[in-house]
């Protein structure tokens, strides 16, 4: 499982989950890590600085924490690569440091349709 996953080709950008699992299995703590994580990246968004003073109240689109199952997740786009390359790599990162587990996924939007990665197709 990569922790550094290549540019994508396509003009799509797909979605990565850092999952709150470590490589050897074990829950990562502290238990809201995946919201401390979200929240630093909070002001990385579009329209980025002119948004405002409040822009750093909401999550970015680009990295948002979840719970699947039990495990605690934080979601993020690719498209914050080409938006903010350091940023990128610091979530990336941070996911390396700590020995957690990266997968590329989809998730079901509200209407309860599957968001399919690019060269995926859905189960």
């Amino acid at each position: 499982m990569s922790t550094f996953p290549p540019s994508s080709p396509s003009s799509q950008p797909r979605e990565f989950f850092i999952q709150g699992i470590t490589q050897n299995g074990r829950a990562f703590r502290p238990s809201d890590w995946a919201e401390r994580l979200a929240g630093v990246m909070s002001s990385f968004r579009p329209g980025g600085a002119a948004q405002g003073q409040g822009a750093h109240i909401g999550y970015s689109p680009y990295c948002v924490p979840t719970t699947l199952g039990n495990i605690k997740c934080v979601v993020v786009n690719e498209a914050l690569r080409s938006l903010e390359p350091m940023a990128w790599d610091f979530v990336m990162n941070f996911a390396k440091d700590n020995g957690l587990q990266v997968v590329e996924a989809c998730l079901l939007d509200p209407a309860g349709t599957v968001s399919t990665p690019p060269n995926k197709k859905p189960a």
